[in-house]
């Protein structure tokens, strides 16, 4: 499998396991070990450890293929023990073989900025590419509904009410500006759906006047939908041109939904379950296109889930000494760039890490903060090198603090799980992917391979 994350500034080895989560995020396959020392000229190093599963010695055959990987939790004691180093904490003699590099390290302000957006619905409606205030100011005390809800009681539906009032307003205050700012192929839909949220708030005032808390969430969701499917009505056609060297690959010029169906075993409570994705182009249109041509081939289908030890889930490595998808085409490995998109840019980065271009105060389009986030595995020393292999990121931990996250920048997120992505956790290794089938959006994929291989 490949590493997953790989985050530049120590570097480990280890005897065993696939090429999962380094610290870089990498292919499953591979595990590094621990040094056993940090000075402080060390810390300014290049954080390079892979995460991987915790597996017991193997053979040398195995262990020859499975040498680049790391613990999640070894990270983790690695970077707030260089954290501390920064911070004037003594150092602790725990660790070895890190080099250095002149390379800054990272403003620490940047890592404690604002609360963060964890809900993936929050973050896929942020992430469009639109600058309309006015639906902005419709969605934000809907979303906030949230957190009145987390009063305890019928005392929460006085905060709710707020909140409903001030959407309605804004509603009403911004509906001429909200209907300008959708694009005329889409207008009629937009107004409808516009028509739809109007008679759902009034619908959800109502709840709240019969003190039916129960019933608040679910009409919260519907309202929500109504406002996304606006704002994305708001985008008008596909908003730049990806650069040339990556035009004939499949993109995916927009969004897609796939439904990811999984068998659980040894589960008494859990037989199987669905999965809803939502892969998002417009901020990683190469990374998203990648994966959705190989759902197209039915790549995933029957492949077991490969890694899953309560920080991450990750498959994607095929059977026999590949760690990707061959193009039978080519008969090699195709690999996709690493792709980031940054917030207040219009084009995403390629082939770089923001750290590598000491962006370290960027903030991305698509962070790690949601529980289920999707993202590409990569070698950990090969920003180029992502295949096949995806990961979903599970909670946070002392490496991954939303708005505080060590991946974001380094590992290429394109979409998140927008439904039962809490049954993530109950995943296990040897579960399998019975399939993943596209529920809308594949008519936004350009050049698809599995076409020209049909």
């Amino acid at each position: 499998m490949a590493p997953i994350l790989s985050s530049h500034y120590f570097s480990y080895s280890s005897p065993t396991t696939p090429k999962i989560l380094t610290f870089p995020i990498t292919t499953t396959n591979r595990i590094r070990s621990f040094p056993t020392s940090l000075n402080h000229s060390s810390f300014r190093s290049r954080l390079t450890t892979r995460c991987s599963s915790q597996n017991p010695p193997q053979s040398p055959t195995q262990t020859e293929k499975r040498k680049k990987s790391f613990s999640l939790k070894e990270c983790a004691i690695s970077v707030a023990l260089a954290f501390g180093l920064v911070a004037g904490v003594p150092a602790l003699d725990v660790f070895n073989n890190a080099y250095a590099v002149n390379q800054p390290v990272p403003d620490m302000a940047v890592l404690i900025s604002g609360p963060p957006i964890k809900d993936p619905g929050a973050l896929l409606r942020y992430a469009l590419p639109i600058n309309n205030k006015a639906i902005r100011e419709v969605q934000k005390p809907l979303e906030d509904i949230t957190e009145s809800l987390k009063v305890a009681g019928v005392k929460a539906l006085d905060s709710v009410e707020r909140n409903l009032k001030q959407a309605s307003r804004s509603l009403k205050q911004g509906k001429t500006l909200i209907i300008s700012g959708l694009a005329e192929s889409k207008k009629e839909h937009g107004v409808e759906l516009l028509g739809k949220l109007e008679a759902g708030m009034d619908e959800l005032q109502q709840i709240v006047e019969s003190r039916t808390r129960d019933a608040v969430a679910p009409k919260q969701k519907e309202l929500l939908q109504y406002v996304g499917g606006v704002e994305e009505d708001m985008v008008d056609g596909f908003p730049y041109d990806v650069p040339e060297e990556y035009q004939n690959m499949p993109l995916l010029k927009g969004r897609a939904t796939v439904d990811m169906k999984v068998k659980v075993k040894e589960n008494p409570n859990l037989d199987e379950c669905v999965f809803r994705i939502v892969l998002d182009g417009y901020n990683a249109p190469v990374t998203a296109g990648n994966f959705l041509d190989l759902v197209e081939r039915h790549f995933y289908d029957g492949m077991e889930i490969q890694r899953a030890d309560g920080f991450v889930v990750q498959t994607g490595d095929p059977e026999g000494p590949a760690e990707g998808f061959i193009d039978p085409s080519t008969e090699k490995t195709r690999t996709i760039p690493l792709e980031i998109m940054v917030e207040g840019e219009k084009v995403p980065v390629y082939g770089s890490t923001l750290e590598e271009l000491g962006l370290y105060k960027a903030q991305t389009k698509l962070p790690f903060n949601a529980f289920g986030t999707m993202a590409m595995a990569r070698d950990e020393f090969e920003d180029n090198s992502a295949s096949s292999q995806v990961f979903w990121l599970l909670k946070e931990s002392e490496l991954t603090p939303s708005n505080a996250n060590i991946l974001d920048g380094r590992y290429a997120v394109f979409g998140y799980v927008t439904n039962n992505e809490e049954l993530l956790a109950d995943l296990k290794v040897g579960d399998v992917i019975e399939s993943i089938e596209v529920v809308s959006g594949l008519d936004n994929l350009a050049n698809p391979s599995y076409k020209i291989a049909g």
